[in-house]
């Protein structure tokens, strides 16, 4: 489909605020018509052979890996990422492609008989339709891509809006797709400021049969009601408030390198992005020490936007008034949207800092005594996404992780993501599952015939 507004908006480099791009500001007219463009593809993508749409989605993955560089500097210039997280991304986002062209074959069904022996079962799965996709500003290949494969791997049409603040990455892998073969209207990507109003008119509409989302609980709750009025299929992968655990005998080199994946990532802007540290007592002193002194001298990349670093300024304030302690500070950026590098002690689990999503470069450290006391406040929160444990025995390790309320554990490691696992969370993280085999079956529905056997 093609956007037909005249109007347009400005795209800014978050390290020098620069402006970069204008892109087009689509209207719900335009929303319409990307629906329109999906829903004529529908049924010819739909019977296509699932070899054919393998074939297609594994030339997608050999098109974005070899093009790298350009997508790297893309989402670098629009995101703000440093070049080598850029560049992991880009391999991340490139592997749901290759993940999912691999399940696009993989039919699997099911056919017995029923326990009377009086009739033969055939279970299968089919496409669920046209199906609305939203994806953050923080990973803006690897959140498009998780969510794409799977729908084309299922055989359905999608239609796509990317964050107004990183629309550019979006529509160059919308490129790489045309190029590798995807049918005209398949994929759809949507630019726009109206957020809203677009993705309300996809709500309401019909032929609109799926709504995949990812971001904040906030928005998600407010998604989700709207999709109750259709009782739309819904998948949500929302926010997080990841505990980063460290025992009294745990290798604190090894949890002070995971720290610093889990935590530094994108400056902090990561739904997995460790939240809470809650070190052992025993150790804190010697975790805060190691972990500090990289966090003195560490130059993050920027945040976002002005408002995001004001947010996570005001969770510092508010914690340091209340009796925290900033430890540890890494130099400020002198361009554009920085917050520097924290380390804050005396941090109490009651503190703002300690409840929330704090989405940015700070790590807040919270110790602790007795296991139970840990997992209690480990799990003394609406979310449960992601966390991390680090334990010098593989037993106490997992055993900790099994009493955590999340769903995502990284055990002696400070990354959880992989497009062969299933990604997603519990209580308000989300509803369903990214990746794996059930990233395909979230773009499926599961349908059986009942055959007379008398």
């Amino acid at each position: 489909m093609t956007i037909t507004t005249t109007a347009t908006f400005e795209v800014h480099d978050p390290a020098t605020t620069r402006v970069i791009a204008e892109v087009a500001d689509a209207t719900t007219a335009d929303a319409t018509a990307a629906v329109d463009a999906a829903a004529a593809a529908f049924p010819a993508w739909a019977a296509t052979a699932p070899r054919v749409r393998a074939e297609i989605l594994r030339r997608a993955y050999e098109l974005i890996v070899a093009d790298t560089d350009r997508l790297a500097a893309l989402i670098t210039s629009e995101n703000g990422k440093t070049d080598a997280d850029a560049r992991a991304e880009v391999a991340y986002a490139a592997e749901f492609f290759r993940w999912f062209s691999e399940e696009a074959v993989r039919t699997d069904g099911e056919y017995g008989a029923s326990p009377a022996g009086r009739t033969r079962t055939i279970v299968t799965h089919k496409p669920v339709g046209v199906a609305a996709l939203v994806t953050p500003w923080n990973f803006p290949a690897a959140m498009a891509t998780r969510k794409i494969a799977p729908a084309l791997a299922a055989g359905c049409t999608v239609v796509l809006k990317p964050a107004a603040e990183t629309p550019l990455t979006a529509l160059a892998i919308a490129d790489l797709l045309n190029e590798a073969g995807v049918p005209d209207g398949v994929v759809n990507v949507v630019t726009t400021t109206a957020a809203g109003e677009v993705v309300s008119t996809w709500l309401e509409d019909p032929r609109v049969r799926k709504l995949s989302f990812t971001g904040s609980t906030g928005v998600g709750r407010v998604l989700l009601k709207q999709a109750a009025d259709r009782v739309l299929n819904s998948s949500m992968e929302l926010g997080g408030n990841a505990p980063f655990v460290v025992t009294a005998d745990a290798d604190l080199d090894a949890a002070v390198a995971g720290a610093m994946i889990a935590k530094f990532r994108n400056a902090g802007q990561a739904c997995t992005a460790a939240n809470r540290f809650l070190v052992h007592a025993d150790v804190a002193d010697e975790f805060v020490a190691r972990f500090g002194a990289i966090v003195d001298g560490l130059e993050v990349a920027p945040m976002i936007n002005a408002k995001a670093v004001a947010g996570v300024a005001a969770l510092v304030d508010e914690a340091v008034a209340a009796g925290a302690r900033v430890a540890h500070r890494g130099p400020t950026g002198e361009r554009g949207w920085f917050h520097p590098a924290m380390l804050l002690t005396g941090v109490l689990p009651s503190m703002r800092i300690a409840r929330e999503e704090v989405f940015g470069p700070v790590v807040p450290v919270i110790t602790w005594t007795d296991e139970a006391e840990l997992v209690a406040l480990a799990n003394d929160s609406e979310y449960g996404l992601a966390a991390y444990v680090y334990a010098g025995r593989l037993q106490d390790a997992l055993r900790i992780a099994e009493a955590f309320d999340a769903g995502m554990v990284g055990v002696n490691r400070g990354v959880v993501s992989d497009p062969s696992t299933p990604f997603g969370g519990v209580k308000q993280s989300g509803l369903g599952r990214e990746g794996a085999r059930d990233g395909i079956r979230a773009f499926q529905e599961t349908q059986y015939f009942s055959v007379d056997w008398s």
